[in-house]
């Protein structure tokens, strides 16, 4: 069996970006030849809702809305982006409140107003009944304190890119309706992800890309892109000591289960 033949879900990926601007609908047919059978579009600011929209109405059978302010677009106008994006967020149905979360690997001046913001949206998933997509980096005590002040009993979502300890995946754990993301990093040499995912369980994990960003062994380095999580997903089944086909159908059904979505290929016996 090729990966053509197989399902798998890219849950994180932002191929609507300008360093898809040039052969994007040549990216995403390598996609689907890849057995990518549907993407998930995380928002970034006000600025990138239209990119997001115009790609969903041109695959609307493929790809699938996200929306929310990503914390390193929270500036000092986080009023003004916070009001555009809930403005939006009442015109069309989007599949998750997302990329959201605290970022503070670069810059901590506006952690005060990333948590404000960050707390707010988990608000918005909770009224609207929708998963969160969320981003830490250098920040995961800050993000859990944030879910567990909002609600965590009431939240459900991924932690997209993890690459963490096991400790950090034990305080995850804890938030038994959360996934974990997991993408390129796990086949980059000396990266503890793969030893930590031997401890998690299968259940508790999707597959992404993030790309432009973080593409796996072989193509490290160079611009990423759906159709790599192929590699993504031979890594986590070495992890597994299990098949591809087994990690691609566990991922799938996780991955609908999470953003309720429906795929015209459910019911193709390819598995």
């Amino acid at each position: 069996m090729i990966f053509g033949q197989m399902k798998i879900i890219d849950t994180h990926t932002h191929i609507y970006s300008k360093e898809f601007d040039d052969d994007r609908s040549a990216i995403i047919n390598s996609a689907k030849q890849a057995g990518i059978k549907a993407v998930l579009l995380p928002n970034e600011d006000s600025g990138s809702i239209a990119s997001i929209n115009r790609l969903c109405d041109e695959e609307p059978d493929f790809t699938f809305p996200m929306i929310g302010l990503h914390p390193e677009s929270v500036k000092k106008d986080y009023i003004k982006e916070m009001q555009l994006i809930e403005k939006a967020l009442a015109k069309r149905r989007y599949y998750a409140i997302g990329e959201i979360g605290i970022d503070l690997y670069w810059d901590k001046t506006y952690l005060k107003e990333q948590k404000t913001v960050f707390e707010e949206q988990l608000r918005w998933s909770i009224d609207l009944q929708l998963p969160v997509a969320i981003h830490t980096r250098d920040s995961l005590d800050e993000a859990l304190d944030c879910i567990y002040n909002v609600g965590a009993d009431r939240l459900k979502g991924v932690f997209h890119c993890f690459g963490g300890t096991i400790g950090e995946w034990d305080k995850i754990s804890k938030l038994s309706s959360f996934y974990i993301g997991i993408g390129g990093i796990v086949t980059f040499k000396n990266n503890t992800l793969a030893e930590t995912l031997r401890h998690i369980p299968v259940e508790r994990i999707l597959l992404e890309t993030d790309a432009p960003y973080l593409a796996p062994v072989p193509y490290r380095g160079k611009r990423n892109e759906p159709a790599y999580i192929t590699k993504t997903a031979d890594k986590v089944a070495e992890c597994y000591k299990t098949t591809r086909e087994e990690i691609a159908k566990r991922t799938f059904q996780n991955s609908l289960d999470l953003f309720n979505i429906r795929l015209n290929c459910i019911d193709d016996e390819v598995f």
